[in-house]
C-alpha cells in the first residue's frame, strides 16, 4: 500500500467516531440514574426505637406448647405410679415435655417477646432517675403481648408439672415402709433354694450355711432371703420364748443386715473348739457380726440391733417351713423397726 492510499485514514476516522459515540451514550445513561440517598451513620440509629405488634397466633402456639409440655410432665408421674419399672416410657414422657418447653421458648423469643438492643452509658448506681427508667423498661417488657394471662397461666401449670415430675423419683430412694413391715414369710411357707427345690431338715448340715427363699413368692422381695444353719445343742442358747423356733438345731435369720441393708454372706464356724470362737454371721460391708446360737445377737460392728429371726418347723414329710413371720421388722434400723407385728 502506497502512502497516498486514503483507505486506512478513513477506517481510523470511523473507529474514532464509534468510540466517541459509545462514551457519550454511557455518560447520558449515568446522568439519568438517580443517586442512592446517603445512608445514615450507624451512630445516629437509635436501637431502642421499635414497634412491637401483637402476634395472637404466636401467643396461642406458645400457650399450646406449654400446656402440652405440662401434660407430658404430669404423664411422667402417672407412668411412674402405674408402671414405674418402664424406664422407656418415663424417658419418653420427660423428653417430650422438655422438647415442647424448648420449642415454646424459641417461638416466644422470636415472635412474642419484644426484641431490643439498647446501649447506654452507665452512671452511678441507685440513681433515682435511672431506677425509674429501669422500672418503666421492665413494665414495658410485656408490650405487644395480648394474651399475657393465658401465657402466665400456662407457664404456671407447666412449672408445677415439671417440679412434680422432677420430685416423683424421690419415692424410689430406698425401700417403702411396706417392705419393712411385710415380708413373704407366713406360717406354713416352705423354704426353697434358688432353683425352687424345697429344703428338707436332713439337707442342712453342720458347719455350712444355706440361703433359703419363700416358696411361690417373689425371690427379689426385700425380706425374702434368709440364712439357714444347723448348730449342735451346746451352741444354742435362745431366749425362752424362742426355744421352739429351732427344730433339730436348725435356725433361720434374715439375710439383710440391720445396719445398712447389705446382704450377709459370711459364716464363721469353729473348726477346733478349744481355740475357735462360736458360730457367727458376718456382714461383708461393715463387719457387723451376729451369733445365730444366741438369737442373732450382735457381738461386733456398727449394727444397732440383733438379726431378726424366722421361726421354723418341720412338717410330716421332713420339709422345713416357716412357723410364723419374722418376730420384728427386717432391714436397716429406723424409728419404727421394733413395731409389734399383728
Amino acid at each position: 500500500m502506497s502512502p497516498e492510499d486514503p483507505q486506512p485514514v478513513k477506517r481510523a476516522a470511523k473507529l474514532l467516531g464509534v468510540l466517541v459515540a459509545v462514551r457519550t451514550g454511557l455518560r447520558a445513561a449515568r446522568s439519568r440514574t438517580p443517586a442512592p440517598p446517603p445512608s445514615a451513620p450507624e451512630s445516629d440509629i437509635d436501637p431502642s426505637k421499635r414497634e412491637v405488634p401483637a402476634n395472637p397466633r404466636a401467643e396461642l402456639l406458645v400457650a399450646g406448647l406449654v400446656l402440652l409440655a405440662a401434660l407430658f410432665a404430669f404423664a411422667f408421674t402417672v407412668v411412674y405410679i402405674v408402671a414405674g419399672g418402664n424406664t422407656q416410657l418415663l424417658g419418653v414422657a420427660m423428653g417430650v415435655a422438655l422438647c415442647l418447653l424448648a420449642a415454646a421458648c424459641i417461638i416466644a423469643g422470636k415472635f412474642v417477646v419484644p426484641q431490643e438492643t439498647h446501649v447506654e452509658e452507665r452512671g452511678l448506681l441507685l440513681d433515682e432517675e435511672q431506677t425509674e427508667e429501669a422500672v418503666t423498661m421492665i413494665e414495658q417488657g410485656g408490650e405487644g403481648i395480648s394474651r399475657r394471662a393465658l401465657l402466665a397461666g400456662a407457664g404456671g401449670v407447666a412449672g408445677a408439672a415439671i417440679v412434680t415430675a422432677a420430685a416423683t423419683p424421690l419415692a424410689s430412694l430406698g425401700p417403702t415402709m411396706k417392705a419393712f413391715h411385710q415380708t413373704p414369710w407366713t406360717r406354713g411357707v416352705r423354704l426353697v433354694d434358688d432353683q425352687g427345690r424345697p429344703y428338707r431338715a436332713e439337707d442342712i448340715q453342720l458347719g455350712s450355711f444355706y440361703t433359703a427363699l419363700p416358696e411361690n413368692a417373689d425371690p427379689e422381695a426385700f425380706g425374702s432371703g434368709v440364712l439357714v444353719v444347723r448348730l449342735p445343742a451346746h451352741y444354742i442358747d435362745l431366749p425362752a420364748a424362742r426355744r421352739s423356733w429351732a427344730p433339730q438345731g436348725i435356725l433361720a435369720y434374715s439375710k439383710i443386715c440391720p445396719h445398712a441393708g447389705c446382704a450377709i454372706s459370711l459364716y464363721r464356724y469353729p473348726t477346733y473348739a478349744p481355740t475357735s470362737q462360736v458360730p457367727a454371721f458376718t456382714c461383708p460391708c461393715h463387719y457387723s457380726t451376729f451369733l445365730p446360737g444366741e438369737g442373732g445377737r450382735l457381738s461386733f460392728g456398727p449394727a444397732g440391733r440383733a438379726l431378726p429371726q424366722l421361726p421354723l418347723m418341720i412338717d410330716g414329710q421332713g420339709y422345713l417351713r416357716a412357723a410364723a413371720g419374722f418376730h420384728e421388722d427386717v432391714g436397716p434400723s429406723w424409728w419404727g423397726v421394733h413395731r409389734a407385728q399383728s
